[in-house]
């Protein structure tokens, strides 16, 4: 198994204190934000990579988002090109991209710029962005997937062609051929995170693309996810490997369960409660109105699933420490010993090579992040990295 580490940046500032009633204001002012809390955010998770890239997992992984404390990583391709200098080994997982919001070919050449400088390390992850983002970039909603689809075939092109052009509904170029070319062949690995809508999952499997099946480890969907995704891959002559799947796990070592709840659960509710919802539409309802989801994206998923993909706030923002207490019963926190079976058992059942680690969810404080990727990299690491999953 490889194990990358997803890192969300969050602010290191818990931020509770300026909400009204359940929300954060959005926006949020300028008065509010501190430049020496984002310079030692950045500092401290730079120097937690490194720390990763000495205890051998496989790659680091962080995602873009915009304006809001959730997390700091606006531009995820300057977060690589830093890491890139500043780890030899490790994997940089830009996961991913928003493909509906910015300019392709700017996208192809600044991750080609990236494998060159990482000779080789970038794994390329697209997505299309949460409303939150096309709202705030003034794209609408309803161009998001007809634009993802089109930004992708434009970089593939970019980085495939000897010279391309292309005209389409939203971009258009003539005689292209991109200096520099990734160092790769033909590109840099791609994946695509699939939170639940189908259409996605067709893409993915049309383009035979690997995929993070659901945005949380909830078993049910993940099933129905991948198995509508294997279907998707077999109708256009591709077969479902363990490499084709990349599972989450939202872990935490320590010498019991309950010291893993009392210690990790106000975080995890720091960022169910305050940062998860923070200015986004995250009710499927409210997204299908809005045209960023279709009336069919989740008929694929069985009735008793169909919670899951929900997207209710309330979910999140009324979420207690009793609950976390009681669904820490079915995750991997606890013991070494624990974790390494939960998190191997979870691969198992999926048929899934990789998996994505969050170990700080909230706003953790640097040593007890840090303290964590040590526990989890001596521990657990060793075990889960010779562990062979096998197809389903």
């Amino acid at each position: 198994m490889r194990v990358f580490v997803f890192d969300l940046l969050p602010y290191a500032e818990h931020l509770d204190h300026l909400k009204d009633g359940k929300e954060l204001p959005w926006p949020l002012p300028r008065r509010h934000f501190k430049p020496e809390v984002a310079v030692r955010t950045y500092a401290e998770h730079l120097a937690t990579w490194e720390a990763m890239d000495r205890l051998g997992y496989d790659g680091v992984g962080f995602n873009e988002h915009h304006t809001s404390p959730y997390g700091l990583m606006n531009s995820p391709n300057l977060l690589a090109a830093a890491a890139a200098q500043r780890t030899q080994r490790l994997k940089l997982l830009v996961y991913g991209n928003l493909l509906p919001l910015h300019d392709p070919l700017r996208l192809a050449e600044e991750l080609a710029m990236l494998d060159c400088m990482s000779n080789g390390r970038i794994v390329s992850g697209f997505a299309r962005g949460i409303p939150r983002e096309h709202n705030v970039y003034k794209v609408p909603l309803a161009d998001s997937r007809a634009r993802f689809e089109e930004a992708w075939e434009i970089i593939r092109r970019a980085w495939t062609e000897e010279v391309f052009s292309y005209e389409g509904r939203f971009w258009s170029y003539r005689d292209v051929a991109i200096w520099p070319r990734p160092v790769q062949a033909p590109h840099p690995p791609v994946w695509v995170p699939v939170t639940g809508s189908k259409e996605t999952i067709e893409w993915a499997g049309r383009h035979n693309i690997p995929i993070t099946p659901g945005l949380a480890p909830i078993r049910g969907l993940r099933e129905d996810i991948i198995r509508y995704y294997a279907r998707c891959l077999a109708e256009h002559g591709h077969r479902l490997t363990p490499d084709h799947l990349i599972i989450q796990a939202t872990a935490y070592v320590a010498d019991s369960k309950a010291q893993a709840v009392r210690e990790a659960g106000p975080y995890l509710l720091y960022f169910n409660q305050t940062l998860f919802s923070h200015g986004n539409i995250t009710e499927a309802s409210l997204q299908r109105d809005a045209g960023y989801l279709s009336p069919a994206s989740f008929d694929y998923v069985r009735p008793e699933n169909l919670h899951a993909v929900s997207g209710s706030r309330e979910r999140y923002r009324d979420m207690t420490l009793a609950d976390v207490e009681r669904d820490a019963e079915q995750w991997p926190w606890g013991t070494p010993d624990e974790v390494t079976e939960r998190i191997i058992a979870a691969a198992d059942h999926a048929g899934a090579s990789t998996v994505l680690v969050n170990m700080n969810r909230g706003a953790m404080p640097q040593e007890m992040f840090l303290e964590q990727v040590h526990r989890f990299g001596s521990k657990v690491l060793p075990a889960l990295q010779s562990h062979t999953v096998t197809a389903r």
